[in-house]
């Protein structure tokens, strides 16, 4: 079964397997270009595709920007702070369900 699956980013839903240009994602997060690279160079969203006018982001890239935008206004991080503050709750989601998981069996 293929399912369609939505993520909603400042509201607005956008659909996951929607791919959004540079420029697309700009704008749906609010951010300049300048920014957009630097969260980029820090591994906060990996681009799909080779060149930068190639460059391809998906509704779940926008959501990650979102949060990091967030922690950055709210607790005043650094881009390679916020970074490393998405790994470590990403790796806090994935422990999570493992532990879910593990409790059904």
């Amino acid at each position: 079964m293929n399912e369609s699956h939505a993520v909603f980013v400042t509201g607005e839903f956008l659909d996951e397997s929607e791919r959004y240009s540079l420029s697309e994602l700009m704008d749906i997060c609010g951010i300049d270009d300048e920014r957009l690279i630097e969260f980029i160079q820090y591994g906060v969203v990996e681009p799909a595709g080779e060149a930068r006018e190639n460059w391809r982001f998906s509704s779940l890239h926008a959501w990650r920007l979102h949060r990091a935008i967030r922690l950055q206004s709210e607790l005043g991080l650094n881009v390679a702070g916020v970074a490393l503050c998405l790994d470590l709750l990403d790796e806090i989601a994935s422990l999570r369900v493992q532990l879910r998981s593990r409790r059904r069996t």
